[in-house]
């Protein structure tokens, strides 16, 4: 019987037009899979996962294997319910998504029963996917899409970024994480863009396997444009034609360094978990901090909610997910919205992110953007990145607080002079650290919240 899955009916369309093509390569030149044999192991899983009953969870942890978009195919014919988990996150975070999200099964090595789950009762059309939200904790919850949602929002990032089959994808950021799920696996199963899988993180491998594969698209992060543009004896890039950076907004300086250094633009990707991409920077002129570029083809924005000089928007897209698991919350998410925590502002020439709702500072009940003052702190000759954060005070609730690095010779009382000379009273932080590095997580993200706990004594 035909299928009436749309991302199936899309690889019914793609794998005849493909057939022998390669559909995926190993970073030394090797074909790892041609599109017949990526259909070959989606028939081969589909025995494999005959022992769960149809609409029940199987998680897959496999990192970034060859064998990823078998996997989805079979699993999404047999009516199974595809749960991405990242390799590195920790036993207790695995085992707490694995119960709440009630998953019958898992995927490593080999494929795994996990007790006798039946499959969760879903009180609407079952899903074809469950996307952990990003920051992740011991109570995770997940995000349900069904594949006309997930194809939606594919469609939209290579309509958006004109990225077709005569591209080549490389694929280091994690095929887990829905930046990899929608710029990676999707692409290749519904318009048949293959792609290299990389497994070496480190920046300079990173680099000259861009170099030796011919990749001609990169969805990178801040984290690595920024290593790249401190590198010598860089390898040239003669067919990397599209540069994309998401995950966390993309300092200024780098975008100046790697353009002047490899004489390409990096084009900003705004998106979040629940609905896929949401903003592009298609002009990549990067002039301004935080800047993320216009709403994606398809996807519109409506304002709702002002916080100072920032507003609180609603995305619009067919790409939005039906909604949280197990735990609905139709205020932010459902019925084709979303509403990200994350305050932008509007330019002339496209969004900037100015913060988040949970990262306004309430100094004694004034509200306190921690954009602003970053943006102030950055004035300063000599002051390469700023971050602002509240942290608690016995008398006014929350006071400021700021981490930088700077040139040698920037002291916390220049700083300190520099802010009480150009901020209002409640917005000139009480301290001011001077490191030499401002910690990330993994995915290159800052979280003020882990400088506030860090910083919280000194």
């Amino acid at each position: 019987m035909k299928s009436t899955d749309p991302l199936l009916i899309a690889w019914s369309e793609t794998f005849p037009q493909k057939v022998d093509a390669p559909a995926i390569f190993a970073t030394d030149g090797k074909i790892l899979r041609t599109f017949r044999e990526v259909e070959e192991r989606a028939r081969e899983f589909q025995a494999t996962i005959d022992i769960f009953p149809e609409h029940s969870v199987v998680a897959i942890q496999i990192g970034n294997h060859e064998d990823w978009p078998s996997i989805l195919i079979a699993a999404l014919r047999k009516g199974l319910i595809v749960l991405p988990l990242e390799q590195s996150i920790s036993d207790q975070q695995r085992d707490a998504a694995l119960e709440i999200c009630q998953a019958s099964g898992i995927v490593e090595t080999t494929v795994h029963k996990i007790g006798n789950r039946g499959s969760p009762h879903w009180d609407r059309e079952p899903p074809s996917l469950l996307k952990l939200t990003s920051g992740t904790t011991a109570a995770p919850r997940a995000v349900r899409f069904r594949s006309k949602q997930l194809l939606a929002d594919c469609n939209q990032i290579c309509e958006t970024m004109g990225i077709s089959d005569a591209d080549l994808n490389f694929g280091v950021i994690p095929i887990s994480h829905s930046y990899g799920f929608s710029n990676l696996l999707t692409p290749l199963i519904a318009r048949g863009v293959p792609m290299v899988l990389s497994r070496d993180r480190t920046p300079r491998a990173v680099l000259v396997d861009l170099a030796r594969t011919n990749a001609t698209v990169f969805p990178g992060m801040p984290v690595f444009y920024q290593a790249f543009c401190e590198m010598e004896d860089i390898p040239q890039l003669p067919k990397l034609r599209l540069c994309i950076s998401a995950g966390a907004p993309l300092p200024v300086a780098v975008a100046k360094k790697f353009r002047e250094k490899f004489k390409l633009p990096i084009h900003s990707f705004y998106g979040a978990s629940e609905c896929g991409g949401i903003c592009y920077g298609r002009e990549a002129t990067h002039e301004i901090e935080g800047f993320v570029g216009t709403p994606m083809e398809d996807v519109l924005l409506e304002v709702i909610d002002r916080v100072a000089s920032a507003s609180q928007v609603r995305v619009r897209s067919a790409a939005v997910g039906d909604g949280y698991f197990p735990e609905p919350d139709d205020e932010k998410l459902g019925r084709g919205f979303f509403v990200p925590d994350d305050l932008l502002t509007k330019t002339e020439h496209g969004f900037q992110i100015a913060g988040r709702i949970s990262d306004v500072i309430n100094v004694a009940g004034k509200k306190v953007n921690p954009a602003e003052v970053e943006a102030h702190l950055l004035r300063f000759r000599g002051v390469r990145q700023a971050v602002a954060f509240g942290r608690a005070s016995p008398l006014r609730n929350e006071e400021v607080a700021a981490c930088v690095i700077s040139a040698p010779g920037v002291t916390e009382a220049d700083l300190l002079q520099f802010c009480r000379s150009g901020l209002s009273g409640w917005q000139v932080p009480r301290r001011i650290f001077i490191l030499d590095v401002i910690p990330v997580n993994e995915r290159g993200k800052i979280s003020r919240r882990e400088l506030a706990r860090r910083f919280a004594t000194n």
